[in-house]
Formats: C-alpha cells, structure tokens, sequence
C-alpha cells in the first residue's frame, strides 16, 4: 500500500469523509475485515527509510531491524506520532541469518525508528492504533544511487518467503510492500503519474509478478517517477508471497498529494 506523509496529517485531521480523502480511505474497510478473520501474529514491513536512520552518507542496501521495539519519531511533517511497535526478535534473527545464508549483505539493526512508510501503513489497517501484530522492519534504499535492481527486490523478497516458510513457528505472518505508485515530488517532471504503468503493474502482481523485474532501475524511474521506483518494496512483498496466489481486494485512486496512491491484498493459495 502507499505511504504519503499527508495521509497522516488526514488521519489527525479526521478528514476520511472528506470528498478529497474519501476514495482513498474507502479502499481499507475490506482490508481490515480479512486481517479480522485472518488474525495475522506477525507482519513483516518491507519498505523505505527517509533519513531517520540512514542518510546520504550512511545508506545500507538492505536492512533488518532486531530491536525489541521501534518507535515512530517527527519527521517534520506534523505527523503525530503513534504508540511503539513491539518486535518479533525471534522471526528477525532467523530472518537475518537466512539472508546472510543467501548471500544477502544486510546492515542489522538492533535500535531501530520507523517514519511515515512504516506508521501510517500500519495505522491504514489498524485505525485504533492498538497493534495486535509484533514486527519485523525490512529496508530497502530506493533514495541514494545506486539502487538494487527490481529483480534483486525481487529476490530479496523470495529469500524473505523462504525464510518466513522456514520458521520454527505457528506465528501467521502478513507480509506488507508499502510505498509507490507513480509520483515525483520534484524537478521538471514534479507531478507525473502513470495510470497506465500503475494498473498493469498492480494487474502483474497477481498473474505474472516478475514483469516489472524486466525494466531496468532508470526505465522504472522514466516510467513511475523519481519516487515512483518505491514500487519494488511492493514487489519484494508479492515474491515473499510465493507463486499462486488470490485478490482480496484492491483499490486505486490519484491524485493523493500529486500521487497515485493504492492498497492491493492478496492471499497465498
């Protein structure tokens, strides 16, 4: 699902009736009422850091988060911030050790902070705020140059679904891609969306999930926008889920603060 910093500012503002919000926020109800039956133990959140951790000079590729809890922290947007978000140390280690063991180079993090791209996620699908989930932090740089390629998110998000299967565990395990879809916050192309782009690859996540892996780092940018390229936390997310799996729900609205903004749920079969 997205993660625009000013739906936060909506959710403070009670704004989910307003005609502006009302067709984003409309796209939730059914999505919570699957999590109500499915009743997931632990949601592993593949996503992006915004400087709250990693800046230009420090930028891991990959990071797993193994603290014992992750605050939500001001990131300057007038967010409010939201209760802590309790860890799920034992799925992070095993984790982290299955994808050293894959030959992913990762950066540990044992203290960890969390902004918009995890929170509001988190608060779109639980509003009450009470989180009934322990969490696993997973980032990925979609910000400082070079950028893992989308069929390297791609893996990534196989090694993280193998590594899920593979735990020792009853635990239920939502697996979450929060980020995209098309938008650039600056420059000449400030604005820019791709309907086009957005729902075929929305439509590729449930029938052929390795189409976006064909374009390059740069085709993607060209296509979704500078920012738009956050689409691969998704894609990480949907090749965790492993090969067939079933639509819950989808919805997809524009503009969101000049983004294309959506939520699609799927299930494993």
């Amino acid at each position: 699902m997205s993660h625009v910093p000013s739906i936060g500012g909506a959710i403070a503002r009670k704004l989910q009736e307003d005609p502006y919000w009302k067709p984003f926020f409309d796209g939730f109800p059914p999505v919570r009422q699957w999590l109500a039956s499915e009743k997931p133990d632990v949601a592993v959140v593949i996503y992006n850091d915004h400087g709250l951790n990693f800046f230009l000079d420090k930028m891991p590729t990959f990071a797993v988060g193994a603290a014992p809890e992750y605050r939500s922290t001001d990131e300057g947007w007038g967010i409010p911030t939201m209760p802590s978000f309790p860890g799920e140390q034992e799925l992070s280690w095993h984790l982290i050790e299955s994808l050293v063991g894959e030959n992913f180079d990762i950066t540990t993090c044992q203290e960890m902070v969390v902004d918009h791209a995890f929170t509001l996620p988190m608060a779109l699908l639980w509003p009450d705020q009470k989180w009934p989930v322990k969490v696993v932090p997973v980032c990925i740089n979609t910000v400082q140059f070079p950028l893992p390629s989308a069929a390297r998110c791609y893996a990534l998000g196989e090694a993280v679904g193998r590594a899920v299967r593979s735990w020792n565990s009853d635990a239920r395990v939502l697996i979450m891609g929060t980020g995209g879809l098309s938008h650039q916050l600056d420059g000449e192309r400030a604005g820019f969306i791709n309907k086009d782009f957005d729902l075929r690859f929305l439509e590729s996540l449930q029938h052929d999930p390795t189409w976006a892996t064909n374009y390059s780092i740069k085709e993607l940018v060209r296509q979704t926008g500078t920012q738009g390229v956050e689409l691969v936390m998704w894609l990480a997310a949907r090749a965790a889920l492993g090969e067939r799996v079933k639509k819950v729900h989808g919805n997809y609205h524009i503009p969101i603060s000049n983004t294309a903004s959506g939520v699609l749920a799927l299930q494993t079969v």
